[in-house]
């Protein structure tokens, strides 16, 4: 019977000095408490809430407190109640849901900023890369540069991208020329080289799923991850348009 009680919405120690209370009759705290096998201040508690659920009565006799259990068919009364405030509830919760329904929505649309520090920052950026849902990169990159910070990129990074199936278009810089492929079906990445004195670039810039990296490949290294999804979408946009205009920018 007791987890009955607990079904319809009594506690486990509400449902316990209830059934005390059935089984007594009338009855001081000490008795109650010592039927229920609960401590009295926490039998005081348990009274107090089921006189307010309508489910007790009390009287006094001389000095004393005495407490009884009304009528069970009050728990059908307890249950009818519970219903019209949930309904009440409901109707209150519909008067406010656009607000709140508004307050997350632009919650949702602030970018969500992580910043990184040093050469294992940087690394750590790079592992960010390779989970990446819509496996591809859209890169921005001086290769010198990256080079000089990661001299075993080609040997270490790209292998992990190719491995998880990660396609790249590069649009890079490099004062030795246009040293990678276009294309690369194996390596899985598309380049264009860029004219250093047209696009002189000092940073690195990633565009995968709805996040951009910037990366600082100057001392102190640094970099930052902006998810935002308007945000990248103008940076695609971005890209795209110098990718068009790569075999005018690489002389």
């Amino acid at each position: 019977m007791l987890n009955q009680l607990r079904e319809i919405g009594l506690s486990e120690n509400e449902a316990k000095v209830y059934l005390a209370m059935l089984e007594l009759g009338s009855a001081t705290v000490l008795q109650i408490s010592g039927k229920a096998g609960i401590n009295r201040p926490t039998t005081y508690v348990q009274i107090e809430t089921l006189k307010r659920r309508g489910l007790i009565e009390a009287l006094t006799k001389g000095k004393k407190s005495f407490f009884t259990a009304k009528d069970p068919s009050q728990l059908g009364a307890m249950l009818e109640r519970q219903s019209k405030e949930i309904e009440v509830n409901k109707i209150e919760l519909e008067k406010v849901m656009p607000q709140l329904q508004t307050m997350w929505d632009l919650a949702g649309k602030k970018p969500v900023v992580h910043y990184y520090e040093g050469i294992d920052g940087l690394r750590q950026m790079q592992n960010e890369f390779l989970k990446c849902k819509e496996k591809k990169i859209l890169a921005f990159a001086s290769l010198d540069k990256v080079i000089d910070v990661f001299p075993k990129q080609l040997e270490s990074y790209s292998p992990r991208r190719i491995a998880k199936g990660i396609s790249s278009r590069l649009l890079y810089t490099s004062l030795k020329g246009p040293v990678l492929e276009r294309e690369s079906l194996e390596s899985l990445r598309s380049t264009r080289y860029l004219n250093t004195g047209k696009l002189p670039f000092t940073s690195d810039i990633t565009i995968y799923d709805d996040s951009i990296a910037i990366t600082s490949l100057v001392v102190p290294l640094s970099g930052t991850i902006i998810t935002h999804k308007d945000i990248a979408i103008s940076f695609k946009s971005l890209f795209e348009l110098i990718w068009k205009m790569s075999d005018l920018l690489d002389k």
